[in-house]
């Protein structure tokens, strides 16, 4: 009676390489690593190994055709995205120098709210959550109609917040066109729904 030894089952590798991307297994998650442009990415894929083949496959497909691959993104801050989105304007779209200075105006709302309110480093760290954070803290502010800071100061009136939103909304479609945003990411801003904020004619109620 011929004996037979038992065959342990082979190991899976923990790594595996698609021409110019690397799959790699961190605990149970994959991940993938390739160059674009001299920057690294390591972007998380997911606990199946055979998506992250997939994925790996389909990367490299892109980078060999020179196509922006389908996970890749510039991380850059709010600020620098707002001065990149008025340049822009002023040199590429050519629009007008009060245009330029009313979007100026709004969007120095939400340079002031990352910076002070909920400091943020990029603009991929902007949620719908802070979008919502944001609307409140409009709300809550005090200003002056005119500017001057002697005047009386009262809140902003519905038409005003429903402007800035809508100007903000318009830097972040910039963001994700530019593809500053991560793939498949909805402009936060969005999620509020500025479209259905009512607009109430009249004085706001002075606090």
């Amino acid at each position: 009676m011929s004996s037979t030894k038992s065959r342990k089952p082979a190991k899976k590798s923990k790594s595996l390489r698609i021409g110019r991307v690397r799959d790699y297994l961190r605990g149970r998650v994959w991940y993938l690593c390739y160059h674009e442009h001299g920057r690294r990415h390591q972007p998380r894929v997911g606990p199946d190994r055979d998506v992250a083949r997939q994925m790996a496959a389909e990367i490299n497909a892109q980078l060999e055709v020179g196509a922006p691959s389908a996970l890749g993104f510039e991380p850059i801050s709010i600020l620098d995205l707002r001065r990149r989105w008025l340049e822009h304007h002023e040199h590429v779209r050519r629009s007008s120098l009060q245009t330029i200075r009313r979007y100026r105006a709004a969007t120095e709302h939400l340079i002031r709210f990352v910076s002070e309110i909920r400091p943020l480093r990029r603009v991929s760290d902007f949620r719908p959550v802070h979008a919502e954070e944001f609307v409140r803290y409009l709300r809550s502010l005090q200003v002056a109609p005119n500017g001057h800071r002697n005047t009386s100061k009262r809140r902003l009136r519905d038409k005003g917040i429903k402007y800035i939103l809508e100007t903000c909304s318009t830097l972040l479609n910039y963001a994700a066109r530019q593809r500053h945003l991560p793939p498949y990411v909805e402009n936060p801003f969005r999620t509020i729904e500025i479209n259905r904020i009512p607009v109430v004619v009249g004085r706001p109620p002075r606090r």
